[in-house]
């Protein structure tokens, strides 16, 4: 069964304006929720804001925002104030710019959500914007109000819709030059090409069960024992890892020999002479 969409509005790109809809690409329905409780009565804990010198209660009235001015005091900032400088793109994709796909990093995609025509007389203008924008692989930049606050876009074809990422500001993302040290070639050619088979051995097409939950998976399992009314045991200690191996020649071969059997990768590990 399809989601309702979280939101709805419209995409223009210049004179061509087409009504979409939009909802988040994750779904909550597999996440595991928690509740605080009062160990001693069961029940349930709620938050309160309070005043942080004198513990009282703060009525919803009485807080504002403010911005640090410095260890003692602050800048207040209304709500009326902070309107008026949001965007008016609450209900209005106006993609004015498009870049290369390729050149936008992994690292500036935030959360993904899907965008589809939300009227038969829009879906022809809607199709038409994608499948210009797949054949010349452009994506499409934007502002737009999401989660209570404005976000860059990023608008990408995909399929027979189109795949709506928020995007992370300029000053989010930390510059790697300042993290990655240029590159030195210190390894061979024979290291090179064991890793290439390792890497090669253990290659398969992509798979969703890839992203299996093991966690949630041991979470469910210990819940339902409990619900039962019986502990689950607990778990074993990790195995104790091996001695250091000598080279990365070495942990190659080793590596080799642990992921042989079948070329996929899958088949059972070989004993070792």
């Amino acid at each position: 069964m399809a989601a309702r969409a979280f939101w709805s509005g419209y995409l223009k790109l210049s004179l061509v304006t087409c009504p979409v809809a939009m909802m988040p690409v994750r779904r909550d329905s597999g996440a595991l929720h928690f509740h605080t409780l009062n160990r001693r009565t069961g029940h349930r804990v709620l938050s309160r804001y309070v005043d942080a010198l004198d513990g009282r209660p703060v009525a919803d009235d009485d807080q504002v925002l403010g911005y640090p001015r410095d260890e003692e005091s602050y800048v207040l900032l209304e709500d009326a104030e902070l309107d008026a400088v949001a965007l008016d793109s609450t209900h209005t994709i106006d993609v004015t710019q498009f870049v290369p796909a390729g050149q936008v990093g992994l690292v500036w995609y935030d959360t993904p959500h899907f965008l589809l025509p939300n009227d038969p007389v829009g879906a022809e203008a809607f199709a038409v914007i994608r499948a210009a924008m797949a054949a010349g692989n452009m994506v499409g930049i934007s502002r737009l109000v999401l989660y209570r606050r404005e976000r860059a876009v990023l608008l990408e074809p995909r399929d027979r819709g189109m795949v709506l990422w928020t995007l992370h500001y300029g000053n989010e993302v930390r510059d790697a030059a300042d993290y990655f040290a240029p590159a030195e070639d210190g390894y061979g050619r024979a290291e090179m090409g064991l890793l290439q088979k390792l890497i090669d051995r253990q290659s398969r097409p992509w798979d969703p069960d890839m992203l299996d939950d093991p966690v949630r998976e041991k979470l469910l399992e210990m819940i339902a024992a409990r619900h039962r009314g019986r502990r689950r045991a607990k778990a074993g200690a990790a195995p104790a890892p091996g001695g250091q191996v000598v080279s990365i020649m070495d942990a190659l071969r080793a590596s080799l020999e642990e992921t042989g059997g079948d070329e996929s990768g899958k088949g059972k590990r070989r004993k070792r002479s």
